[in-house]
């Protein structure tokens, strides 16, 4: 461990920055049972400040790797948090916000809440950090209009930016709940995909924000096939053939959010905590999904965002419903009402192996 034990500060840090940069999971973790919540918290932390280092403009591709690898070493405790925080904050682009800034600045609040965590958790927490890193700042390179060359290229760039995570939180699960050991080969399997329901949904939602920044995270040849150029597609653009196209990305996306379901009922019932964390993420994304497939033109993530009143229905019904499996199969086919559904290949569906690695891309 570096850097000695946290303090009450470095906890009460923890809690707070969390509020300021996501609200999503400050609502959410703190469903966990405690300990399994400042564990969630620290590495979604971990997480964040590794994609800002991977988001930010003002940073040169060489420069983004070389805090990446230096914040790995940190992670891995073969290097000092030394002056990290200090050069790398003051090397943020004008667009960061201030509460992705106090995050940067903090940096070893947030390491020595990690290196106090126990040895499995520790493992999981870096082995995730590094491979997001290391993937997001390879495709950082690759951002272009022209789309993904296909559909498991789509799934290798879901696979390190969420599919990684899903790995992670199944492995804090299994150290939390032992009883899930056995079942952890399929549930990193499904966690997997877990992840990339997710990301899809927020590709899927961010298409046209992503496009105005000078990037398309969608295959070409889904759209291709059906005769359109994704580099010259404008918002509204396209028509019915463009609508087709996403209503088979949204398919995918219906798919691999079933497998999320599959996931959270493997967890014990009694652990109502573990099952809501997953409910909430994947009630939002399934309802994010019916508004896109209800405005197939949108042109802004604005248009198709879920309102409060869907988000707190959300958190009623799954809450109630969480220890039934049957209840909870009854409100995600109601969810999913309506939504195109694209069956998925199994490596497609379920193998992290199907990532492979970022050069050989």
């Amino acid at each position: 461990m570096m850097g000695g034990a946290p303090t009450a500060a470095d906890e009460a840090f923890q809690i707070a920055i969390l509020q300021g940069v996501s609200r999503t999971f400050a609502l959410t973790i703190p469903s966990l049972p405690r300990a399994l919540a400042r564990a969630v918290g620290n590495a979604y932390l971990l997480c964040r400040i590794a994609d800002t280092i991977e988001d930010d403009a003002g940073l040169s591709w060489t420069a983004k790797q070389g805090y990446a690898n230096r914040f790995n070493a940190i992670l891995a405790a073969t290097s000092p948090v030394g002056d990290f925080a200090t050069a790398l904050s003051g090397q943020l682009a004008v667009h960061a916000t201030a509460a992705e800034r106090e995050l940067i600045t903090n940096t070893e609040r947030v390491v020595r809440i990690t290196h106090s965590l126990a040895a499995p958790q520790q493992t999981a927490l870096a082995h995730c950090v590094q491979v997001m890193s290391e993937g997001m700042v390879f495709y950082q390179g690759q951002e272009t209009l022209d789309g993904l060359s296909d559909q498991p290229a789509m799934d290798r760039y879901c696979y390190y930016v969420a599919g990684v995570v899903g790995e992670m939180l199944t492995a804090l699960f299994c150290h939390h709940c032992p009883s899930l050991e056995p079942a952890r080969p399929q549930l990193l399997k499904l966690g997997v995909s877990f992840g990339q329901g997710l990301q899809m949904t927020n590709i899927l939602k961010d298409i046209w924000e992503d496009r105005a920044r000078g990037a398309c995270w969608l295959p070409r040849p889904v759209f291709e096939n059906r005769g359109l150029r994704l580099s010259i597609l404008g918002p509204g653009e396209g028509g019915d053939t463009f609508v087709a196209g996403l209503r088979e990305l949204l398919g995918i996306a219906h798919a691999h959010l079933r497998n999320a379901l599959d996931y959270t009922l493997m967890l014990p019932a009694r652990q109502i905590g573990m099952r809501k964390f997953c409910l909430w993420a994947l009630g939002m994304a399934l309802l994010t999904l019916r508004k896109i497939n209800d405005q197939p033109h949108f042109e802004s993530a604005q248009a198709v965002k879920i309102s409060r009143r869907s988000v707190k229905a959300t958190l009623a019904l799954t809450t109630l419903a969480a220890c039934s499996d049957s209840a909870l199969r009854l409100l995600f086919a109601l969810g999913a009402y309506g939504l195109p559904l694209t069956p998925l290949a199994p490596a497609e569906a379920l193998s992290p192996d199907t990532a492979g690695t970022p050069h050989g891309e």
